[in-house]
């Protein structure tokens, strides 16, 4: 019989609110040192209420149960998290929800999704969607540390085949391959329709069946200096390019 998956440990104040607000019911124990003594209390209510452990523990003991010094004082662990597989090439119904939906292939650093998770759900973003390429990282601890809390606000999809999936998207969502070279400029592009904003490997960019996949490339354009922005920072400036509008919070 497969072993269950190991669960995740949520690190940091921002994440923590955030999956307290999001997903109470995933968490399993609390943790947290001195210092963020007044951040747990509510939520060390919430888990007694809900028969579950919580304790204030020393920094070092902390950093021993989260897997890392970058723990900001507070950890959750909570029931495993991953991205939910699409069963075919089509989205559910209803998205995208918003007018941009950040699509990830190949992207394999956990640091990375993370980041632009964070950015994704800061300029409104509702989903994020993960090609089924070997190389595309999934959830993880790394990735929910890094995104501040942007992963609880948005649901994580997993498409089996993306370039099947993009090019059933074609006519009522602008399919958008970001691209070092050679691509139109933000500004050309238009906002007649919601967009998918295809993101690469930083080393390899996208696929060729995925580039074939989209209606259109985009190019950041920059002085020159340097040939490109790492793949999280591109995102952040083409989410905000692209015209995406914060929504306030339900």
């Amino acid at each position: 019989m497969p072993r269950p998956p190991e669960p995740n440990r949520i690190c940091g104040a921002a994440p923590v609110r955030a999956l307290f607000l999001r997903r109470p019911q995933a968490v399993l124990r609390l943790f947290y040192t001195e210092e963020r003594r007044r951040l747990a209390g509510p939520l060390c209510q919430h888990l007694a209420r809900t028969r579950r452990p919580y304790r204030e523990v020393p920094p070092a003991e902390l950093a021993r149960i989260a897997g890392t010094q970058h723990h900001g004082g507070i950890c959750a662990v909570a029931a495993a998290r991953f991205a939910a597989p699409l069963p075919g090439p089509t989205l559910p119904a209803g998205l995208p929800p918003a007018p941009l939906l950040p699509v990830l292939d190949g992207i394999g650093n956990p640091h990375n999704l993370g980041a632009i998770a964070r950015s994704a759900a800061f300029f409104g973003a509702r989903a994020l969607l993960l090609s089924g390429d070997p190389r595309q990282a999934d959830l993880s601890d790394a990735a929910f540390r890094t995104a501040e809390g942007g992963l609880e606000h948005l649901e994580v999809l997993r498409a089996r085949d993306l370039p099947a999936l993009l090019r059933g998207l074609g006519g009522r969502v602008l399919t958008l391959a970001a691209v070092a070279a050679g691509g139109a400029p933000p500004e050309a592009i238009p906002r007649d329709r919601p967009i998918a904003l295809v993101l690469g490997n930083e080393e390899q960019g996208l696929p060729p069946a995925t580039l074939e996949a989209c209606e259109a490339r985009l190019t950041l354009p920059g002085s020159g200096l340097v040939e490109s922005l790492n793949v999280a920072a591109a995102a952040a400036v083409l989410f905000h390019a692209l015209g995406a509008v914060p929504r306030r919070a339900a």
